[in-house]
């Protein structure tokens, strides 16, 4: 594990500590997602990507940016939370509800669109002693799927073709080991 690695894992550990403490729901997404439900980090990260709720979000802001973080500016605010701590990029996408209950899409183009169902509902993820909550595995393999479908300029990238190997032979899997086309 190189130190960017290393400091993720801080963030990410600073994050659960700080949400934990004032009670804000916060769940993992993304390849560090994947990594606390394998149980090792499996490849190097760009970013650190979660989800909150989007009524949690200022307060989780206020938060984070009381201890140092800084705003990335390249993101707009009502669009996504988007935070800098040292050369770690945090990026929280929000969260809402529909009139029937579902979580959905919190803010932006797809707000209102139904999440997978479940998909907060998964166990702890554990790299070593740090248990975080992450979206569950169905989720983050729909999401390796169904990208390239929902957004077609956005082709599949190696890593997520890696990524969704990993996910479906993972931990108590028996799916294949390659993607399918």
């Amino acid at each position: 594990m190189d130190e960017l690695a290393r400091r993720q894992l801080a963030s990410i550990a600073e994050v659960v500590a700080v949400t934990g403490a004032s009670g804000i729901p916060v769940w993992l997404r993304g390849g560090w997602a994947m990594d606390f439900q394998l149980g090792t980090v499996t490849r190097p990260h760009v970013d650190v990507d979660w989800y909150c709720w989007r009524h949690d979000a200022d307060r989780l802001a206020a938060l984070l940016l009381a201890r140092g973080w800084l705003p990335d500016p390249r993101m707009p605010v009502e669009l996504q939370l988007d935070l800098f701590a040292v050369d770690v990029e945090v990026s929280i996408a929000y969260l809402g509800r529909d009139a029937a209950g579902r979580t959905t899409v919190g803010a932006g183009s797809w707000a209102g669109t139904p999440l997978p169902a479940g998909m907060l509902d998964a166990p702890l993820g554990r790299i070593g002693p740090l248990t975080v909550p992450t979206i569950s595995v169905a989720a983050q393999i729909e999401f390796k799927q169904m990208y390239p479908v929902w957004m077609p300029e956005r082709p599949r990238r190696p890593k997520d073709a890696d990524d969704l190997a990993r996910l479906l032979a993972g931990p108590g899997r028996a799916g294949p080991r390659t993607p399918r086309p």
